[in-house]
């Protein structure tokens, strides 16, 4: 009985890991030229595409900072347009090489579902967004409103959790696409959006009347989002984590896309030497060549520019650093010594 559970045990963990799963993504991507990058579906700010059809947004950056680093050209991204429900099991199947849409990074997402969380990029926290009019201001006004939610997420859970230990009650509506519940929100086919506060922000910022509509203050939950790989790839792993780790690491060198060249070639700084290939150790930790961080900090800019350019203040989402800032400032960022 006891070999027969055992086996049964090992079937059940093989069947999560899929052959890309074995430590060949570096040399998968690297062979086909072309990252594989699943994104979201289209929320502004993180990942939608422009009138042109190119994907913009913070998410969508990440990815070219990827695939900069690995091929040399910001440009070799397959965007994957996922949501929330397909997400995990296109990361799991081998559909896409990485997945960064915006996933809260848990205990048991990453120990649990093969698959490992590589680090954060974003803080954030589950709100509620309203209509004005309705003069809620707290959790508590918001007893027995309808409220739309995104099946298979954490905010599902979080806001469950909130209102039974408020001891109040609502009616879900779970929709796939949280365009969908905008547009319900709106329609008046449910009083609330539940979801994190950022995709709130970039909601909003697309809606005919965005002043219609208020975030609720109260946090109710710690929403870290980060890139998520497949387990026992850490070749794989290591590449992600770090490239994400130099773009935190370039803001607080002062390193930007726009100086980046000039910062190469005459910088005596032992640390900005290491960040852009000078001298080539970085590189050789994570078996790419030199250049690699310098690439992708030409390519999509540091932490701060990126943050910036897709979320920050002269933005339609207008989110302010806050939590977001680097350390030195205040924040939460933080990048492991590179050395």
């Amino acid at each position: 009985m006891l070999r027969t559970a055992m086996a049964t045990a090992v079937a059940a963990l093989m069947a999560w890991v899929s052959p890309a799963s074995a430590g060949q993504t570096l040399d998968g991507v690297k062979q086909r030229g072309v990252l594989a990058c699943g994104v979201n579906v289209g929320i502004a700010g993180f990942a939608l595409p422009d009138s042109q059809g190119v994907w913009r947004g913070m998410d969508a950056d990440l990815c070219r900072a990827v695939a900069a680093a690995v091929l040399g050209d910001p440009g070799k991204v397959r965007f994957v347009p996922l949501t929330a429900v397909q997400r995990f099991t296109a990361l799991q199947s081998g559909e896409i090489d990485v997945l960064i849409r915006q996933t809260t990074l848990t205990m048991v997402r990453d120990t649990n579902l093969g698959m490992r969380m590589v680090g954060v990029n974003l803080y954030d926290g589950h709100g509620f967004m309203v209509r004005r009019d309705a003069n809620v201001r707290d959790l508590r006004g918001m007893d027995g409103m309808t409220v739309c939610l995104s099946p298979g997420t954490t905010n599902e859970l979080v806001t469950a959790d909130a209102f039974r230990a408020a001891g109040l009650r609502f009616t879900p509506v779970l929709q796939e696409r949280m365009q969908d519940a905008a547009q319900s929100l709106q329609a008046g086919r449910c009083d609330a959006i539940g979801t994190d506060a950022t995709q709130l922000a970039a909601l909003r910022s697309q809606f005919a009347r965005p002043n219609d509509y208020v975030i609720l203050e109260e946090r109710f939950s710690k929403e870290p989002y980060g890139p998520v790989v497949r387990r026992d790839d850490q070749e794989w792993f290591d590449v992600v984590r770090w490239v994400l780790f130099g773009l935190i690491e370039a803001e607080e060198l002062g390193v930007t896309s726009g100086n980046a060249e000039q910062m190469r070639a005459s910088s005596q700084n032992p640390a900005v030497r290491r960040l852009l290939g000078a001298v080539p150790d970085l590189g050789q930790a994570v078996k790419l060549g030199p250049t690699w961080l310098y690439d992708a900090i030409r390519a999509i800019g540091n932490y701060g520019e990126l943050y910036e350019r897709n979320l920050g203040p002269s933005t339609p989402i207008a989110l302010p650093r806050g939590i977001n800032d680097l350390w030195t400032r205040g924040g939460l960022m933080y990048a492991w010594p590179m050395r």
